[in-house]
């Protein structure tokens, strides 16, 4: 069977998509995009202006776990979605409660005091979050046919941008102006809002495939494609040094001297200004070059950004310019995700949608949070500079590597 299920795939490739399932789209990326950004970007910061060292900070990756493992139920969620009393709806309902109950808990807990019960509840938080995140790629995979998969990453990345603008820097807005609590509890509200549209919207409308309970998702299915050994290789190498970057650079913004209302503005606007047009901007070139190309730019792009960081740690820059080089990785970043998740849909099966999305998502974040959880230990050993330089040196040996396995893969697909 060739990588992707071409008949089905192309069945109502045409013909406009219904605005209410791009509004569901958005919000369900929004919802998640809340808790996963109070973690990987509020709560960092925050911690180290409270004197927590790196190696404590960088640890907080292992909260990705749920993220990097979830495609091991990912085939439950999908059959699981399948039962009609329960659907992607119940899946997102149940796992968006547990959620907002998990930031609940956490608004009346002090974060230093009480580590053995905010840790465990930050689990909880990550893996009802990644669940949830099976059944909306799912969904994604299931409403955008091949045509608008670009342009609905991009309206994806964009709502994620606004999740990190909510979950990321406004929640560290907060914490300056009102306090952990009611930071806290406005994150949660924001994200349990996000989901009304998708609850609104019938989940069949715009389906391009009717899910069977018989179909029996598995992971194996996925593996046992031809050419899904080079699609998973390139999934699981391309993204690895970004996490030496994205793990620090906050920290290091506080060394730098600037304070968490300005580090969250500088966060913010490049999520909600520069991340956007970096996501529309690579939908442009994946439909104008293809993704070949597109993923030779963002290895070159992101390479040299990394180079930068590299030389800012060493000799240091201006303040001025390290506020443009945090904008500028935030463009190459969005325009990464776009190009990324639109790979990972055109090689979905549409009767295992979430299963096979999750696992080239899952593969692609694993070495990321390897990363993530390096990048605080180096750092507390060798210092910013020295991590940042092999951040850049790895993303142009690894983004080698994984073009090459990209290409043989679409090489393979075309025989």
């Amino acid at each position: 069977m060739a990588l992707a299920d071409t008949t089905e795939q192309n069945q109502t490739g045409q013909g406009t998509l219904d605005r209410r399932i791009w509004l569901a789209l958005m919000g369900l990326y929004v919802a998640q995009a809340i808790p996963l950004y109070l973690v990987a970007a509020a709560l960092p910061p925050f911690l180290r202006s409270q004197g927590v060292n790196l190696a404590a900070i960088g640890s907080f990756a292992i909260l990705m776990l749920p993220w990097v493992f979830k495609a091991l139920w990912a085939p439950w969620i999908d059959r699981l979605s399948a039962l009609p009393r329960v659907g992607r709806k119940g899946v997102v309902l149940g796992t968006q409660l547990a959620v907002f109950g998990s930031i609940v808990a956490l608004s009346f807990l002090d974060p230093l005091a009480d580590l053995s019960l905010f840790f465990p509840l930050l689990m909880v938080m990550s893996l009802a979050a990644a669940t949830q995140d099976i059944a909306t790629d799912g969904y994604a995979v299931e409403h955008l046919p091949s045509q608008k998969q670009s342009g609905g990453n991009a309206i994806q990345s964009g709502a994620v941008a606004l999740g990190v603008l909510l979950g990321g820097s406004g929640t560290l807005i907060l914490f300056d102006l009102t306090g952990w609590q009611f930071a806290l509890l406005s994150a949660g509200g924001l994200s349990m809002l996000s989901v009304v549209a998708f609850l609104m919207v019938p989940e069949t409308l715009g389906r391009r495939h009717q899910r069977q309970t018989q179909d029996r998702p598995r992971l194996r299915r996925f593996f046992a494609r031809e050419g899904a050994l080079m699609i998973f290789a390139f999934a699981l190498i391309f993204r690895l040094p970004e996490g030496l970057i994205q793990a620090l650079e906050q920290s290091f913004l506080v060394d730098m001297g600037f304070s968490l209302s300005q580090i969250g503005l500088i966060s913010g606007g490049s999520a909600a200004c520069v991340g956007l047009f970096g996501a529309v901007f690579g939908m442009m070139v994946i439909n104008r070059s293809g993704l070949a190309a597109f993923f030779v730019t963002i290895v070159v792009l992101r390479t040299v950004i990394f180079g930068l960081y590299g030389y800012a740690a060493a000799y240091g820059l201006p303040l001025e310019i390290l506020v443009a080089l945090s904008f500028l990785k935030t463009f190459s970043r969005y325009m990464e995700m776009v190009g990324l998740y639109t790979a990972f849909m055109r090689v979905a099966s549409l009767a295992q949608a979430g299963t096979d999305f999750t696992i080239l998502s899952s593969a692609n974040l694993f070495v990321y949070m390897v990363g993530s959880m390096l990048a605080g230990v180096l750092a507390q050993s060798w210092g910013f500079a020295p991590v940042f330089t092999l951040a850049a040196i790895l993303s142009a040996f690894t983004g080698f590597v994984s073009l090459r396995l990209f290409r043989r893969s679409l090489a393979n697909e075309e025989q």
